[in-house]
């Protein structure tokens, strides 16, 4: 392909929208153009990196046994109503109506088609295991989209789903997907960690979420280097010592006038926060039940609402912390709560703390949760972080930003019983198949490599996803001997499947040598006639500073053997 036939501008300032390097570098790359906030186009230099990360999904796919199908991304609601995700789902879900007023909603994802698929298409033992996968367009109303294809309203995903007979073999195909997820990202050139996580709407009990660790990540890992352990925040759990508090004084008041907050509290008390214990009042499906947490330590949502088995857990209003506590918002306290409490673990034998009265503008000092509160559960609460210990080795873990590019889930029988996707069993009873689902963001993940491979002269793209193995550059265009051999070079190169981008441009050196940086190919390849009069084109990695001077007549062999030693190393 040549420049000067190709859709294609580049850019030499950030853009303004952009807030991290792979954004910033998509755009100025000319891979991508901002429709809307949420919504890019793919140019061609964009697309060809885009379909090669798809064919490497779609190989893998295939490998593991998957089969590949394309289901509407349109969807009618009643499929979301049967499962009990239209509700749960939210405004993240665009909903629309057809011309008979008929609900529909633009596909976040397909488990509640594909299981209705597969209960119509399965019905004996001998059919299973199944695996199917599509590669489609999915949207989501993000309330906030940023940073490029990492947040964005329409994206492209992978989504496979699998029927099984039982846990057990549910578990293999689990396995199964998980391994094809690591070579996927092996060989798209990413460094992607696979973290547990939490299964969110989707459901399930268990998930693996493949995270790219970058700064700008947007979710943070909780990882122990002594043993491997790791976690999204969501889900990670840390080792807690034992209390061993001495016994205290009997409760006593102190006025607290306007101290609604920890920060306040430690102010007007003058200790760390740690001594106090922040009550929390939230809405468990629409009934009001207490957390209790350290008051150095912040409630996480997600353990709390799987604790309950909860649909919806949200923060409760003014009016009813009001109606529960018999106080206004700040000075809620867990004496004399009528109300479920349920308390971080490590609060158990907490003795000599300081917590709200249940009255305005008053805390209570010297609480025994044991003896002045009635606690229904010591549970794991808090929002784990850096420093905390390992439940596994009781080490020290560590705090580290990733980028989710994958995530695989075990989903049981959550959605196969709402459908009634049964087989028949060999021993001729009727039984609910067992699900699982795994996704890809194709999108993020492009976006992923270029976040984790680039440096301060733009992108350097792994040879397996490149949009063009080879940038070659063209410096005399108007001078017959060094287009002649820039022809030659570029039929031989594609006659071995090494695909070549030629910059044809009248422009100076060092603007080509600009662009080539920028778009990051990995080899380039420098053809002038001062180079020429030397002995031959220039070969260089887009990793190196340094170059080769390969004659022209064993050129495309030095190429090709670079070709060849990049895959092999993304294949080890």
């Amino acid at each position: 392909m040549r420049w000067t036939r190709t859709l294609i501008a580049t850019l030499r300032d950030d853009p303004q929208e952009a807030e991290i390097v792979s954004h910033k570098l998509m755009v100025r790359a000319g891979l991508i153009r901002r429709l809307a906030g949420g919504l890019y186009t793919f140019m061609p230099l964009g697309l060809r990196a885009l379909q090669k990360v798809s064919q490497i999904v779609r190989e893998e796919m295939d490998r593991a046994g998957a089969q590949e199908i394309l289901m509407p991304a349109l969807q009618p609601a009643e499929l979301w109503e049967r499962s009990g995700r239209l509700a749960t789902m939210g405004p993240g879900m665009f909903r629309l109506k057809d011309r008979a007023e008929r609900l529909m909603a633009l596909g976040p994802t397909h488990e509640e088609v594909v299981t209705q698929l597969i209960a119509g298409e399965i019905n004996s033992y001998r059919q299973l295991p199944c695996t199917v996968y599509q590669i489609q367009t999915k949207f989501r109303d993000e309330i906030r989209p940023r940073f490029g294809l990492m947040r964005a309203k329409e994206f492209i995903m992978k989504d496979a789903y699998s029927f099984d007979t039982s846990l057990e073999a549910a578990d293999v195909s689990y396995q199964a997907m998980y391994e094809a997820y690591v070579r996927i990202f092996n060989r798209c050139g990413l460094s992607a960690r696979p973290v547990e996580a939490d299964t969110g709407d989707i459901g399930g009990k268990w998930s693996h979420e493949f995270m790219v660790l970058a700064d700008s990540g947007e979710d943070g890992i909780v990882d122990c280097p002594a043993c491997g352990y790791a976690a999204n925040q969501e889900r990670a759990e840390r080792a807690v010592a034992a209390l061993a508090d001495a016994a205290c004084p009997p409760v006593a008041e102190v006025a607290t006038p306007n101290a609604r907050t920890i920060d306040d509290l430690v102010a007007h008390f003058q200790c760390g926060a740690e001594r106090f214990i922040k009550t929390l009042v939230y809405l468990v499906d629409g009934k009001p039940v207490a957390a209790l947490v350290p008051g150095n330590r912040d409630l996480n949502e997600h353990k709390f609402k799987r604790l309950l088995n909860a649909k919806k857990v949200e923060l409760a209003d003014e009016a009813t912390i009001l109606k529960v506590t018999g106080a206004p918002v700040g000075f809620a306290g867990p004496v004399g709560l009528a109300i479920p409490v349920y308390a971080d673990q490590s609060l158990k034998g907490a003795s000599d703390r300081t917590t709200g009265a249940n009255r305005a503008d008053t805390h209570i000092v010297h609480v025994d949760l044991a003896r002045d509160a009635t606690v229904t559960a010591f549970e794991d609460l808090v929002i784990v972080g850096a420093d905390d210990t390992c439940p596994h080795c009781g080490k020290v873990m560590q705090l580290k930003r990733g980028i989710e590019v994958g995530h695989v889930f075990k989903l049981g029988t959550k959605y196969t019983e709402s459908f009634e996707a049964k087989y028949l069993s060999d021993k001729g009873q009727s039984e609910l198949m067992v699900m699982g689902c795994y996704g890809i963001g194709v999108t993020r993940t492009l976006q992923a490599i270029i976040e984790q491979s680039h440096d301060a002269d733009g992108i350097i793209w792994p040879v397996s996803v490149a949009p063009f193995t080879v940038s070659l550059l063209l410096l005399d265009p108007k001078d017959p001997a060094v287009s002649a051999v820039v022809d030659t070079l570029e039929k031989a190169l594609q006659a071995r499947g090494i695909d070549v981008f030629v910059d044809d441009r009248e422009e100076r050196p060092g603007v080509k040598f600009k662009d080539a940086d920028l778009i990051g190919c990995p080899i380039r390849v420098v053809a002038g006639a001062k180079g020429l009069a030397k002995g031959g084109v220039e070969v260089k990695l887009r990793t190196s500073k340094a170059f080769d001077l390969v004659p022209v007549e064993d050129a495309v062999t030095a190429i090709s053997k670079l070709v060849e030693d990049l895959t092999a190393a993304l294949n080890r």
